[in-house]
């Protein structure tokens, strides 16, 4: 069971670093715009994150407040993401402000699951 809960900790890591590895690599080249790989990265973050959360072998107790501020960010990152590509769609172009709170956000969902 512990080998099983490694893999689905590896996942999130995964997903995590896929999403804000893409959102660093726009940064970087100064488009400002949201792609599919972040649509995925967070799709993984998310569905890894709620497998976590599940009380499944294991011998201590979750702290359930940490879990629903990480899921509150999970879900603001999804809404900004998906209001932010409809509006690039759309228009052809994406506020920045929208952009950049992505990245901040998904910096301090890790930061909340290592500092807290």
């Amino acid at each position: 069971m512990e080998i099983l809960r490694s893999v689905v900790v590896l996942l999130h890591l995964v997903g995590f670093a896929v999403l804000f590895g893409a959102w660093v690599a726009e940064a970087v080249s100064r488009r400002i715009r949201f792609t599919r790989v972040m649509d995925w990265g967070l799709a993984l973050a998310g569905v890894a994150g709620l497998i976590l959360a599940a009380p499944w072998g294991i011998d201590y107790e979750l702290n359930y407040v940490k879990l629903g501020v990480k899921f509150a960010i999970l879900v603001v990152i999804g809404a900004l993401l998906g209001i932010g590509s409809a509006r690039q769609r759309r228009t052809g172009s994406l506020p920045p402000a929208m952009f950049w709170l992505v990245g901040i956000l998904t910096l301090a969902n890790a930061a909340i699951a290592v500092l807290w």
